[in-house]
C-alpha cells in the first residue's frame, strides 16, 4: 500500500511558501464568512475544497487519501460533537416543555435580585464552567446560551456572553482532557503533566478574574461595570484563585468543578450582604419587565427546577468515577486508506483510527440524564401544575434535530477541513514555520494553540497537533517544555470563541442560524485582546516571571 509522509517544505522546497499556502483554507473561510457574508456551511465547504486542492496538488497526497481524511474528520464532527450539541439543546428543551425552566429563571432572579447582569455571570461563567468540566464539546455554550436568552437578553449579546465566558474553563474541560493530551503527546511524565496544569492556571489567572467584568460590559457598558463590579470581582477572583489552587495542589482533572463550586458559593454568600443598585432602571434599559418583588416559589419548586443539573452532575460524575459503567460498548476501527499509510514528519504512522464510546460519550450521557429528568417530571407534576407528556421528549428531539441541520453541516465540514489540513501536513507546516522564529518564539507560542483551536474547535485537538512541536521548539531555544505546552493550551483557551464550531453552536442556541458572521464580529476583538495578554504573560514567564515556572 502506498504511503504518504508529511513534509513541511512540500511546495518548492520552501517552508515559508508551504506555510503561506497552507493558510489559504483558513483565509478562504473567513473571507467567505466576513467578506462575502456567506452562510457558515457554505464558507466551510469552500474552505474544505481549497484544503483538498492544496493537499492533492501542493502536498502530493493522493485523491483517495485526501477525501478519506475529510470523511474521517466529518464523522468525528458528527460523532460525538453534533451528537453532544443536539442532546444538550434537547435536554434544555425538556426543562422548558415541563414548565420548570420558568422556576429556574425565578430562582436566579432571587439570587441576583433581578439583576440580569449578575444572573448572566452566574449562568454563563460559573454554571457554564461546571458544564465544561463535565461535558465540554460545546455543551456549555449550547445550554447556557438558551438559559441566558430565556432571561430576556438579546440573541447577539447572549451568544457573545456565553462564548467569552467559555474561556478560562476550557483548558480543564472534560475532566482535564486538554492537559492530559498535552502531556501525553508532548512525552511528559505524570508529574510534568501536573506541572503543565499549574502553569496554565498561572497564565490564564488574569483572564479568569476579568471575564465577569467583560460580561458586565457586553450587557450594560461601563455603567454595568461600575454598578455590578463588586459581584463580578467576587466571582472572578474567587474562581481564578480556586482554579490556581486546584491545578497546583489538587487533582487537575477536577479543577473546573472546584473553581465553579467555590465561585458560586462565594457569590451566594456575598449576595446575602450586598445588593445591586438601580435594578429597575437596568431592566427598563434592557426592555425587561419590572423586578418581581415577591414570588410564589417554594423550596420544592426550586429543587425541582435545579434537579436537571443535579442529575447531569451525578451522571457525569458516575461516568468519570466508574468508567466501566457506561463504557462497556466502544466502536473502534482502522480508517480506510489512512491506517498505517499517513506518516508524520518523523516517519512514524499517525493514529487515524476512529473510536466512539457509544454510551460513555458526553452526548449519550446527556441523553441518559434527559430521560431520567423527563421521567421524574412526568410523575412529579404537583397535581397537574407542571405537564410533560410522554410524547414531548421525542417531539422535542425531532424539533432540535431539524433546527440543527445547517449548524450540524457546518460542524461536519469544519472538522473535515481540520482533518484534511492535519493529515496532509498543512497545519504542521504552519506550526513549524512559526516555531522557526527562534527565541522570540516564546512570545508567539500561544498563537499555535489559538490557531489550532480556532480551526478544530477543540483545545484537546490543538494540543494533539502542536504538543510535539512546542516541546521541540522549547528544547531548541532553551525554554522549559512544560511552559510551552501550557502556552499552547492557554492559547487554545482564547481561540475557542472564534472557532466555526463554537459560532455555529451559539448561533443555533440563540436562534441566529446563518448569522454566524455577526457573532464572529462581536467576539473576535475579545479573542485577539485575550491572546495578546496570554502571549505577554508567557513571554514574561520566560524572563521576569521565571520564578513561576518549576
Amino acid at each position: 500500500m502506498n504511503t504518504f509522509q508529511i513534509t513541511t517544505d512540500a511546495i518548492a522546497g520552501s517552508p515559508a511558501l508551504t506555510a503561506l499556502v497552507s493558510i489559504l483554507p483558513l483565509v478562504a473561510f473567513f473571507i467567505m464568512l466576513l467578506g462575502i457574508k456567506a452562510r457558515a456551511h457554505t464558507s466551510g465547504a469552500v474552505a474544505l475544497l481549497v484544503a483538498l486542492l492544496i493537499a492533492i496538488f501542493g502536498f502530493d497526497m493522493s485523491f483517495g487519501m485526501a477525501v478519506s481524511s475529510a470523511v474521517r474528520g466529518g464523522l468525528f464532527g458528527l460523532l460525538p460533537i453534533v451528537w453532544v450539541i443536539v442532546t444538550a439543546i434537547w435536554f434544555y428543551e425538556i426543562t422548558v416543555a415541563s414548565g420548570r425552566f420558568e422556576d429556574l429563571r425565578k430562582t436566579f432572579d432571587l439570587l441576583g435580585d433581578g439583576d440580569i447582569r449578575i444572573q448572566a455571570i452566574l449562568i454563563a461563567f460559573c454554571f457554564g464552567g461546571l458544564l465544561e468540566a463535565l461535558a465540554g464539546f460545546g455543551a456549555p455554550v449550547a445550554i447556557t446560551a438558551t438559559m441566558i436568552l430565556a432571561l430576556g437578553v438579546k440573541p447577539l449579546k447572549a451568544a457573545t456572553v456565553v462564548l467569552i465566558a467559555n474561556t478560562a474553563p476550557v483548558a480543564f474541560g472534560a475532566v482535564g482532557i486538554p492537559v492530559t493530551t498535552a502531556g501525553e503527546v508532548g512525552g511528559r511524565t505524570v508529574e510534568q503533566t501536573a506541572d503543565i496544569a499549574g502553569l496554565i492556571s498561572s497564565i490564564v489567572f488574569l483572564i479568569a478574574a476579568a471575564v465577569p467584568f467583560f460580561i458586565l460590559f457586553i450587557l450594560d457598558g461601563w455603567r454595568g461595570v461600575k454598578e455590578a463590579a463588586p459581584a463580578a470581582g467576587v466571582v472572578g477572583i474567587s474562581f481564578a484563585i480556586a482554579q490556581w489552587l486546584a491545578a497546583n495542589f489538587f487533582a487537575y482533572q477536577l479543577t473546573n468543578v472546584i473553581a465553579c463550586i467555590v465561585s458560586l458559593g462565594c457569590a451566594f454568600a456575598f449576595l446575602r450582604v450586598w445588593k445591586p443598585k438601580n435594578v429597575d432602571a437596568l431592566r427598563e434599559r434592557m426592555g425587561l419587565p419590572a423586578q418581581e418583588t415577591s414570588t410564589d416559589l417554594t423550596g420544592s419548586r426550586i429543587w425541582m427546577a435545579l434537579l436537571p443539573y443535579a442529575v447531569v452532575t451525578a451522571v457525569f460524575g458516575l461516568a468519570t468515577a466508574v468508567p466501566a459503567l457506561f463504557g462497556f460498548l466502544k466502536v473502534k476501527f482502522a480508517w480506510p486508506l489512512l491506517d498505517g499509510t499517513v506518516l508524520a514528519t518523523d516517519g512514524k504512522p499517525m493514529d487515524t483510527a476512529f473510536s466512539f464510546n457509544v454510551f460513555g460519550n458526553p452526548g449519550s450521557l446527556l441523553l441518559i440524564a434527559g430521560i431520567i429528568v423527563a421521567v421524574i417530571y412526568m410523575f412529579f407534576n404537583e397535581n397537574g401544575r407542571y405537564t410533560l407528556k410522554a410524547s414531548d421528549p421525542v417531539t422535542k428531539f425531532g424539533d432540535v434535530a431539524n433546527r440543527m441541520k445547517w449548524s450540524a453541516l457546518t460542524i461536519i465540514l469544519v472538522l473535515a477541513l481540520a482533518y484534511t489540513m492535519n493529515y496532509s501536513g498543512q497545519t504542521i507546516a504552519i506550526g513549524e514555520f512559526v516555531a522557526s522564529a527562534g527565541g522570540i518564539f516564546a512570545l508567539f507560542s500561544p498563537v499555535l494553540g489559538w490557531i489550532g483551536t480556532a480551526v478544530t474547535g477543540s483545545d484537546t485537538s490543538a494540543n494533539a497537533l502542536f504538543a510535539n512541536l512546542q516541546v521541540t521548539a522549547a528544547n531548541n531555544i532553551g525554554v522549559n517544555p512544560d511552559l510551552m505546552l501550557a502556552s499552547n493550551t492557554a492559547g487554545g483557551v482564547v481561540g475557542k470563541m472564534i472557532s466555526p464550531q463554537s459560532l455555529a453552536i451559539a448561533a443555533t442556541a440563540v436562534q441566529m442560524e446563518g448569522q454566524e458572521s455577526k457573532i464572529l464580529k462581536a467576539v473576535v476583538g475579545y479573542s485577539a485582546l485575550f491572546l495578546v495578554v496570554v502571549c505577554v504573560i508567557v513571554f514574561l514567564m520566560t524572563n521576569a516571571l521565571g520564578f513561576l515556572v518549576p
